[in-house]
């Protein structure tokens, strides 16, 4: 099955993904997370007084994500002294119930975090804000964000699409009470409305009210903590509800995690190449979804230790087929996936149906990918089944998905041949990934 985004794929530049017959032995330090940066960018627009973000990403989507902030009135200013990444970033807030001086256009790009977080922020400020993006922004659903909207009486204008564009007619203001959306088709429609809700006008009580439960729930956990972080007062109170009461927070100081989400690629290329990679301040204690890395990576057959705050991954000699729920980190899926086309018995992926409304719809892009080049896999309601298959190379297409790219190059460590299209789609949360696959790699970029 060819997946049905509607997006035309590009017959180049194509990336020859480098292919590897020896172990891998690396350090690798990978950029801020995507999902921190851009929550601390929304509290920080919407706080009391101006904060301060060390070592955020600098990517596509937390670059439209400033832009939003700033067409909104917040200003982000680059501190000098930048980092390996980028400089820290210093946010001045909106001013939140003041009219805007003319009609503001948000170009979301193919960022969920700026299409879902950023609409209940425009109903803060009075007047007209238009939202569209990518083609491929244009079919990621909406509907649940603008139904919980509507609730709690903003005017949005989508003519009943339920996706971009869309217009919020914002009068400065928004009432707060109790609101219930099905949230099952992303996390985001959750975290997008408790983010703004510190700035309500009353408590919001948000529920959950769908056919299916929350996908990726720990990042709506993430939502959660940073909003405690900043000084608010949100809790989860159910299953599936959570309250936020409104408040004024201070202006903050924090330093972003590292995104172990997209580690992913890297310590895949220890475990495929029975190698070994290194990933310094790996936290803790993270509410992120890559942290699943720690618990899924072993059940391939490799070893990994965190040994203070470095995590290390030693492949196997050969890698074990898998059978996993990804409900709780889909965003994995892609990476797990192309270690599942290398190993040596069947994988089943389940708990990811929500993955068909991701940047492409990633079930049917990575069966036909894979599949084309050779492999066997089957979609199911909620997953892939993935039967070893020997492998050729070939062209593997991104589908302007960042993680669908990033899984053409791990299999090109192990199948000669492999040629990545649109390599450059992994700018939207890892730039200069190339660059830093070719350090990894011990070659030149």
């Amino acid at each position: 099955m060819t997946p049905s985004n509607g997006l035309p794929q590009s017959p180049g530049p194509h990336w020859s993904a480098p292919w590897r017959d020896t172990p891998v032995s690396a350090t690798v330090a990978i950029p801020g997370s995507k999902s921190l940066t851009n929550r601390y960018l929304v509290l920080a627009a919407l706080a009391s007084g101006p904060s301060v973000l060390r070592k955020p990403l600098h990517s596509r989507d937390s670059a439209l994500m400033v832009a939003a902030l700033e067409q909104l009135g917040a200003v982000v200013t680059p501190l000098p002294d930048p980092g390996p990444f980028g400089p820290d970033l210093r946010v001045t807030p909106m001013p939140v119930g003041r009219a805007l001086e003319e009609p503001v256009a948000v170009d979301c790009g193919l960022a969920g975090t700026v299409m879902r977080f950023v609409p209940p922020l425009a109903a803060l400020r009075d007047g007209t804000v238009d939202f569209d993006g990518d083609a491929g922004a244009r079919v990621r659903p909406m509907g649940p964000v603008v139904a919980g909207l509507r609730e709690l009486g903003v005017d949005v204008e989508d003519d009943g699409r339920g996706t971009l564009p869309l217009r919020v007619l914002g009068t400065g203001a928004v009432a707060g009470g109790t609101v219930s959306i099905d949230a099952s088709g992303s996390s985001q429609f959750v975290s997008a409305l408790l983010l703004a809700a510190v700035a309500f006008d009353a408590p919001l009580v948000l529920g959950h009210e769908g056919s299916g439960d929350v996908p990726s729930l720990p990042h709506v956990d993430m939502t959660v903590a940073v909003l405690r972080e900043a000084g608010a007062d949100a809790e989860r109170t159910g299953p599936a509800e959570w309250r936020v009461t409104p408040g004024a927070i201070a202006g903050m100081d924090v330093t972003v995690e590292p995104d172990l989400s997209n580690a992913g690629p890297f310590l895949a290329a220890a475990v495929v190449t029975g190698g070994t990679v290194s990933i310094p301040d790996w936290p803790g204690q993270t509410t992120q979804g890559g942290d699943h890395w720690r618990q899924i990576l072993p059940r391939f057959g490799a070893q990994t230790q965190l040994d203070g705050t470095t995590f290390t991954v030693s492949g196997p000699q050969q890698i074990s087929g898998v059978d996993l729920d990804l409900s709780e980190a889909g965003e994995l899926a892609p990476t797990v996936a192309a270690l599942c086309a290398l190993a040596t018995t069947t994988s089943r992926l389940r708990g990811i149906a929500h993955l068909r409304g991701h940047e492409t719809d990633r079930l049917a892009a990575l069966s036909a990918e894979l599949n084309a080049l050779g492999g066997n896999v089957q979609e199911t309601p909620d997953g892939l089944v993935i039967t070893p298959a020997p492998l050729h190379g070939g062209v593997f297409h991104s589908y302007h998905d960042h993680r669908m790219a990033t899984a053409g190059a791990i299999l090109g460590l192990r199948v000669p041949g492999i040629e990545v299209e649109d390599i450059a789609t992994t700018s939207k949360t890892l730039p200069d990934f190339p660059v830093m696959w070719a350090r990894m790699l011990g070659s030149e970029a």
